[in-house]
């Protein structure tokens, strides 16, 4: 049964706290899509050449992180490629994160037939896309997006974090979800104003501070506990306009490890008209029982857009610390 993350990309285990300390907890579920952009620390590697090259010689694999190159640490693709081209065919140390821990590399870059040194590698230093903020601290200012991470599109690893931050976003149409047919929200977001800076990057969502001025205008609701039955969620699936939308939440299942806490079920006619049901864009979309802030959605499932997948607001919460 396939399932999808809910972050419509532009581009190519936390600690637990008991529920008991998050319940009562005051925050503004918000619901609204936001742009997000991301930057690496280093560079991914996210495709290898076929055949024999450089970095297939030297033990490279897709998924490493290149973090430091002939001792400089790399800050992206076009300062690794500069450094590549500063040191020739010199043989070259490269510092690789790979899983939980760090290795050596040396690799000899190889001119191509336009004299560029190459070690036959595609990389990336950063991601683009629309998400939904889930929620906002009034006292602190501090948000929470997604309810999953950022991963890389071709690793689907979680992508390394060094810095970034999210924009205003507009919803400017709606592709529809079908059976085997992920929808999204399509929108635009304005490059030239940040909301707020990023401060993490986490399997459980991202994480960040909002400037002052960019506060939300609306009530904080306490922090609960989800329960099997109906529910609430809100989101901008058009324009401006943030909307709440009837759904059931299904299951229940507090130790989920993946952090699908939730199965839900959307079922308001009017959220099933405009987009099938849950599409990507949607992912951070809080959900709301008897007036507490639960959880927020995640994923929806391919073979049945009107179902999918949430987050219990405990887990996000503990992610954020």
């Amino acid at each position: 049964m396939g399932v999808m993350a809910c972050l419509a990309l532009a581009l190519c285990g936390p600690v637990r706290t008991a529920a008991a300390d998050m319940t009562g907890r005051m925050l503004v579920p918000v619901g609204h899509t936001v742009g997000i952009k991301l930057f690496s620390r280093g560079v991914v590697v996210v495709k290898l050449t076929e055949g024999g090259s450089p970095a297939r010689s030297c033990g490279l694999r897709t998924g490493d992180v290149i973090l430091e190159c002939g001792g400089t640490a790399v800050t992206s693709t076009e300062h690794f490629q500069s450094l590549l081209q500063t040191r020739g065919e010199e043989k070259t140390e490269l510092e690789v994160r790979r899983g939980g821990g760090t290795v050596k590399l040396s690799v000899s870059p190889e001119a191509n037939e336009k004299g560029v040194y190459c070690i036959g590698a595609w990389v990336r230093d950063s991601m683009a896309g629309i998400g939904t903020m889930t929620y906002y601290d009034p006292e602190t200012g501090e948000f929470g997006a997604l309810g999953h991470g950022i991963t890389d599109v071709d690793t689907a690893l979680l992508m390394p974090f060094s810095n970034g931050a999210i924009l205003p976003s507009t919803v400017k149409a709606v592709k529809r979800g079908t059976a085997g047919s992920a929808g999204e929200l399509r929108g635009d977001f304005d490059l030239t104003k940040d909301l707020g800076q990023l401060t993490a990057n986490t399997q459980n969502g991202v994480f960040g501070v909002l400037e002052a001025a960019e506060y939300p205008k609306s009530a904080a609701v306490p922090v609960g506990e989800a329960a099997v039955g109906p529910a609430l969620i809100r989101s901008n699936v058009e324009g401006d306009e943030t909307e709440e939308y009837e759904i059931e939440i299904l299951k229940v299942v507090p130790e989920a490890s993946d952090g699908r806490n939730l199965v839900i079920s959307v079922t308001d006619p009017d959220l099933i008209a405009s987009t099938g049901g849950i599409v990507q864009g949607m992912s951070g979309s809080p959900i709301l029982q008897d007036g507490k802030l639960v959880g927020a959605v995640t994923h929806v499932l391919l073979n049945d857009p009107t179902k999918g997948y949430g987050i219990l607001m405990e887990t996000m919460l503990s992610a954020a610390e």
